[in-house]
């Protein structure tokens, strides 16, 4: 799902990121990449939760990554239900404006709030939310409170902040998350697919949260993650 917004901040920012940085690669969500091979590529999700913004839901980000050999380094995510910015880069820690952010300690998972990704739609939705909505079981039972808040983006910032205990994105494309696995990982917290292998861009589901809580919901989540 696209806007006009969505095409205009894809175009506004992909133009001034070529003027700027323009030996670094990018890919927009929208319009998709432009620019060849580069080492290092910008990813670029204009609005994150489009569904959301369209029904003037606030729940919706900007969420911009810098990669390098598959692995995020460097994220940028606006949010502005909470009239803030999240920055991250590798090595550098996470920042909500100046203020350093860490992940909840949260070490069992009938202590977290978890979020969970939209299931999907469309082709093939049926099959695939077999097993989502299997892994929405297996957590109802278990965790504190399950949430879904429709952007991907923001599912990782708020984990970042302490907002939330662990995220769970299902289907996600690299310009959903890149921006948040920086962010996520610079708060202290792990982010992994449900095999218990680190993110990489080419990870379809991801789970994100304390080293101890991912842990503990990849077992629950094997087997039934599609």
């Amino acid at each position: 799902m696209a806007s006009d917004i969505d095409v205009k901040i894809e175009r506004a920012v992909r133009a001034l990121l070529r003027l700027r940085t323009p030996r670094i690669g990018f890919t927009g969500e929208e319009e998709g990449s432009r620019s060849g091979e580069h080492d290092l590529q910008w990813l670029l999700d204009p609005i994150d939760g489009t569904a959301n913004f369209v029904k003037g839901i606030p729940l919706y980000a900007i969420s911009l990554a810098l990669v390098r050999e598959e692995q995020p380094v460097l994220g940028v995510i606006d949010v502005p239900a909470d009239h803030g910015r999240y920055t991250a880069a590798a090595g550098l820690g996470a920042f909500h404006g100046t203020t350093r952010i860490r992940v909840r300690p949260t070490s069992d998972v009938s202590n977290a709030t978890v979020t969970l990704g939209d299931y999907a739609v469309g082709e093939d939705a049926a099959s695939k939310n077999q097993a989502r909505i299997a892994v929405t079981g297996r957590l109802a039972q278990r965790a504190l409170r399950v949430r879904m808040l429709g952007s991907a983006a923001i599912d990782l910032a708020w984990l970042a902040h302490g907002h939330t205990d662990a995220a769970i994105i299902f289907g996600c494309k690299p310009w959903d998350v890149a921006a948040g696995v920086v962010l996520v990982r610079e708060a202290g917290g792990v982010v992994n697919d449900v095999l218990g292998s680190p993110y990489t861009i080419r990870t379809t589901t991801t789970i994100a949260g304390s080293p101890q809580l991912v842990e503990q919901i990849e077992d629950l989540m094997r087997g039934t993650a599609g």
